[in-house]
């Protein structure tokens, strides 16, 4: 078993840094407002709220998700937005005119270089701080229908490129493959085609224009440097960002400066991309330079540790399968592992787990997640999502390489526009259109108020899939993901944006669906006490939750206490089972324009925090004021039996029928006894679990009580470093915003199995 490793000097300097712009709001990711959280969508086109530039929403208007977010505020004022090409010759819808803003926009982004780092390169600001970013009106009016029919969705980032084409090429062999290509289309006439590509190669030079800013400036501090640590650091970063200019990465140190400049470069255009996995990616490099005697272990170790504290969100995975489906666990698999053990805190990353997986590799990661407690890395089950790619039509040349590469999400890497994770159907609003048409209509059997609640369902997907059809029309032309387009399998070689129709091979809409535990719990009351029993009429029901349950008590007692979701209750489990089945089906039977079928995800961001009031109260016995469920697990207080009871309703689903569906776990540090491993008995927790079926596990080890204090006390440092996964994505608990710390307090805390 291995112990915690300690940070050498110069990294825990470049940590100390990164937890200074954590906790003093330097890193830290906005929403406009609530309905954002619930749909999505909010009438504006940008994914999150931009925090500087003429297009920031005022201090009171945003929501404060936490530091989840790669983004660094220097303290340095924005650039004149004033110049930006598009707004000095004039705006249009095309990438050419895209590609002028993003050049500009990079060109004045600043290039910093802070002492002791040896990896280089920060994402300062966004591109639709300064660019217009917002669909045509008929685009506006769509988003407000589906808004109305409880759905919503901004197709935005959410993929996974395949970096090794990058490492392969370089930006050099990047530009050449673009201008190859455009020369084929230009002698074929295909003009829409050369003109994409024209584009590409003008945000292709910018980054290497960018890229040479850096090995410049590196130099000049080395010359200007007395102290000789410093002044060999500065010169190693301006060796290796020179050596990559145009050139592909030759070395180990240079791989991983390729991919920081890459993240950077794309992060500019959008929030939100996984990138694939990284033992998989840099092994070569790693063997390579380890036979010529230039790297060692705990080299390598401090480089990947430096990737995670430039970026911070970094979705990189580990372990899985290789193509012949054997282990693909490599030394590279342990380090990246081994250096978020140094840093701790906050991070994204996968262990995939499958059925052969190195038994030493998976109790590490497993003790890991123990000892740190607070959800890194996250485990998926490598099986599982593999299958789920293989079940919606993906190749066996696409599925093998999966890769977790976002909150509940994953990706065939460089392989998949899947439109992830920003995409909404909430389950409530049908199942009160149902409601309130059986109270009209006095429908008193269960089957007739069945078959209307799955029409009200199938009225919202049509109204999410004429919306997200227009926005695909649009989508290439509105923002174009030219960055993210380089390292993808189609898009340099089509012509296309990896956002348009035909660009890569995949092109599945997943849809995530909020509420749903909270409709089982609803639906499974009714059928008792208003459809079987005939204790209460649809129309009383309706007036007790108009009210909010006021002057209602003991109706709502009732409705509440009838059996719940998560207690391994086989006929609350089988209305789980008939209610996301029905969303599915419906869903699989939905086409995008661009071929492909809808996939639900059982998951929501962090809009089940906000949703309560806008929805009201519900047939569970639900208050308006309380949050919804959090994605397919069992709302709050609810699963009373103990974990292994909640994990058994939890598996009564296929997961590999689905695009996503996490398990978040709170364990109370006295639920692991101390004369055992914590690690041990997440390893058995976590491997039960996914022989069972389960796809994702978020653990979080913490006390609720240290919580509520660190509420009161958020600037003691005693509680400024305490990290929680919340959802899908890490954050400091004092960051967040206040309803989302209440929120989490309020989870199950499980004392025992």
């Amino acid at each position: 078993m291995k112990t915690k490793i300690d940070c050498n000097p110069r990294i825990q300097k470049l940590h100390e840094r990164n937890l200074f712009l954590a906790q003093n709001h330097k890193r830290d990711i906005y929403v406009d407002n609530p309905e954002f959280l619930v749909y999505h969508w909010s009438g504006k086109a940008a994914a999150f709220s931009p925090a500087t530039g003429e297009t920031a929403a005022s201090v009171e208007e945003r929501i404060n998700c936490g530091d989840h977010n790669c983004r660094v505020d220097n303290g340095l004022p924005f650039p004149n937005v004033s110049d930006i090409p598009s707004k000095v010759k004039g705006f249009s819808y095309d990438a050419n005119n895209f590609a002028d803003d993003y050049a500009f926009f990079l060109d004045h982004s600043p290039v910093l270089i802070h002492p002791q780092e040896r990896i280089v390169g920060e994402f300062n600001w966004q591109l639709d701080e300064a660019r217009y970013f917002k669909y045509p009106e008929e685009n506006q009016q769509l988003g407000l229908e589906a808004r109305k029919a409880g759905a919503g969705g901004i197709s935005f980032t959410h993929t996974c490129p395949d970096l090794s084409i990058g490492l392969e090429l370089g930006w050099g062999g990047l530009l050449d493959k673009i201008r190859t290509n455009k020369a084929k289309f230009q002698a074929f006439d295909n003009q829409k085609s050369a003109e994409y590509l024209s584009a590409a190669e003008t945000v292709c030079q910018s980054i290497i224009r960018y890229v040479k800013r850096y090995a410049d400036q590196a130099d000049k501090l080395a010359a200007g440097e007395a102290n000789p640590q410093l002044k060999e650091n500065y010169r190693i970063v301006a060796q290796s960002c020179r050596n990559i200019i145009t050139a592909p990465p030759s070395s180990f140190i240079e791989a991983v400066q390729w991919i920081n400049f890459y993240q950077v470069a794309e992060r500019i255009i959008g929030h939100g991309n996984g990138y694939g996995r990284l033992d998989q990616m840099l092994i070569e490099f790693y063997r390579k330079d380890i036979k010529k005697g230039m790297l060692t272990h705990e080299d390598a170790r401090d480089l990947i540790a430096e990737l995670y504290l430039k970026y911070g969100g970094n979705y990189f995975s580990f372990g899985g399968r290789d193509k012949e489906l054997k282990d693909a666990t490599n030394e590279m698999s342990w380090i990246g592992i081994e250096a978020y053990d140094m840093l701790g805190g906050y991070n994204q990353l996968g262990a995939m787990w499958h059925s052969d997986i190195d038994e030493d590799f998976w109790n590490y990661a497993c003790d890991v997640v123990g000892r740190h407690g607070c959800g890194a890395p996250t485990l998926v089950n490598y099986d599982v999502m593999r299958a789920s790619e293989l079940r919606s039509g993906y190749s066996e040349e696409d599925a093998w390489n999966i890769a977790y590469s976002g909150c509940q999400w994953y990706c065939s890497v460089g392989k998949e526009y899947n439109d992830q994770d920003l995409n909404s159907l909430v389950l409530i609003q049908p199942m009160q259109r149902a409601m309130a048409h059986a109270a009209d209509f006095g429908i008193d059997k269960w089957a007739d108020f069945w078959a209307i609640y799955c029409n009200e369902v199938g009225h919202t997907a049509d109204a999410l899939v004429e919306f997200k059809n227009n926005t695909y029309k649009w989508q290439s032309k509105v923002w174009p993901e030219i960055v993210t387009s380089l390292c993808m399998h189609g898009p340099i070689e089509n012509g296309r944006d990896v956002t348009d129709i035909r660009a890569v091979p995949n092109n599945y809409t997943s849809v995530n669906v909020l509420g749903v535990p909270n409709v089982i719990d609803s639906m499974f009351a009714m059928k008792a006490l208003v459809f079987d029993q005939r204790k209460y009429s649809m129309t009383e029901l309706m007036q007790a939750i108009k009210e909010n349950w006021s002057g209602k008590e003991i109706m709502r007692q009732e409705f509440l206490h009838q059996p719940k979701f998560g207690n391994d209750v086989d006929s609350v489990d089988e209305m789980a089972v008939s209610i996301s089945t029905q969303v599915r089906e419906l869903l699989e039977s939905k086409q995008n324009i661009k071929g492909f079928n809808f996939r639900p995800s059982l998951f929501q961001f962090m809009g089940h925090t906000y949703a309560g009031p806008m929805m009201g109260a519900t047939p569970d016995g639900r208050k308006a004021e309380e949050p919804l469920a959090h994605g397919m697990n069992p709302m709050h207080g609810r699963n009373t039996e103990g974990m292994l009871p909640t994990m058994r309703s939890f598996t009564k689903l296929n997961y590999a029928e689905y695009q996503g569906g996490s398990f978040q776990v709170e364990l109370h540090p006295s639920f692991f006894p101390a004369n055992n491993s914590r690690g041990s008995l997440v390893e058995v927790f976590a491997t039960n679990f996914f022989e069972m079926g389960g796809v994702q596990i978020n653990l979080n080890v913490l006390d609720v009580e240290t919580l509520k204090k660190a509420m009161e006390d958020p600037e003691n440092p005693k509680y400024k470093s305490i990290v929680v996964k919340v959802t899908g994505y890490s954050a400091h608990f004092t960051l967040m915003d206040r309803k989302f710390q209440e929120e989490f307090v309020e989870r199950v805390n499980y004392q025992n199995l």
